[in-house]
């Protein structure tokens, strides 16, 4: 069952997805070369819960880790520990936060370093297929119609669109309905209403759709091997236009060049 949220809730989930975004911003001043995923990890529950939240995948369905930290062909669930970032990597840090009773929920893959003109094509075609989705969010459009956006976007760019995970509704719960899909056709699918609350997050290869999860029952790896980003929002459906909730505030700015907001690509 999808949950319309009422002004006061959507009021509520801003606040968590500023947390959530701010930590984002957190992770992209700290990543370097030679530091582990486990420390990485620990300033993100550090910050989190200096802000008087609580991480979101902390302890769920059993996940050790205050944020999934996916390196290279790792494409999401990567569990943090004692392997090290080097320069060149791509690393994704999904993370969200629990503040009043709500979650917000957000990724977004940065280079660590310098890295490979066919690595930064991966993560710009990516985030703009995100952004894409967003846009196609409109009151009254459908489902679809956001899978349709960045399914075709990734694919005219020789990318593949990863399809056995996929979106979802966010509230109370971090998992709510409706399943968000990165791929699907125009026109179809349920329709998008004021007041519902999804997360879209295209997850994206650089070679083949196919995933497989690793021995540790949790890290999601590409089947061929090649590279995986993955970006995300949270994002609230209203008669205006879909709002961008994970949004970390006016007037601070990531270190590394993500866009976690913004208003034109929204309107387009």
């Amino acid at each position: 069952m999808i949950t319309l949220k009422t002004r006061k809730e959507l009021l509520a989930m801003r606040e968590a997805g500023r947390i959530s975004a701010q930590a984002l911003q957190a992770a992209g001043k700290h990543i370097r070369p030679g530091m582990t995923t486990k420390e990485l990890d620990r300033i993100l529950y550090e910050f989190i819960r200096s802000k008087g939240a609580t991480p979101s995948f902390l302890g769920y369905g059993g996940f050790p880790g205050t944020a999934c930290i996916s390196i290279n062909n790792e494409v999401i669930h990567g569990i943090p520990g004692s392997r090290r970032l080097r320069e060149g990597d791509i690393v994704s840090v999904d993370v969200g936060a629990l503040y009043n009773g709500f979650h917000g929920d957000n990724a977004y893959t940065f280079a660590v370093g310098k890295i490979s003109p066919e690595a930064q094509k991966l993560l710009d075609v990516t985030r703009e297929s995100l952004y894409r989705g967003i846009a196609a969010a409109q009151s009254g459009a459908r489902l679809g119609d956001i899978g349709y956006a960045v399914q075709s976007y990734v694919e005219q760019n020789g990318f593949a669109v990863v399809r056995k995970y996929v979106g979802h509704g966010v509230g109370r719960d971090m998992h709510e309905s409706p399943e968000v899909p990165n791929f699907g056709k125009a026109g179809r699918g349920v329709r998008l209403t004021p007041g519902m609350v999804i997360a879209i997050e295209p997850m994206i290869n650089a070679k083949g759709a196919d995933v497989r999860v690793l021995g540790d029952k949790w890290t999601v790896v590409t089947s061929s091997g090649s590279l995986s980003a993955h970006f995300e929002n949270t994002i609230a459906i209203t008669e205006r236009g879909p709002v961008i909730l994970t949004d970390p505030g006016e007037g601070e700015e990531p270190t590394q060049t993500p866009i976690l907001y913004d208003r034109e690509r929204v309107r387009g």
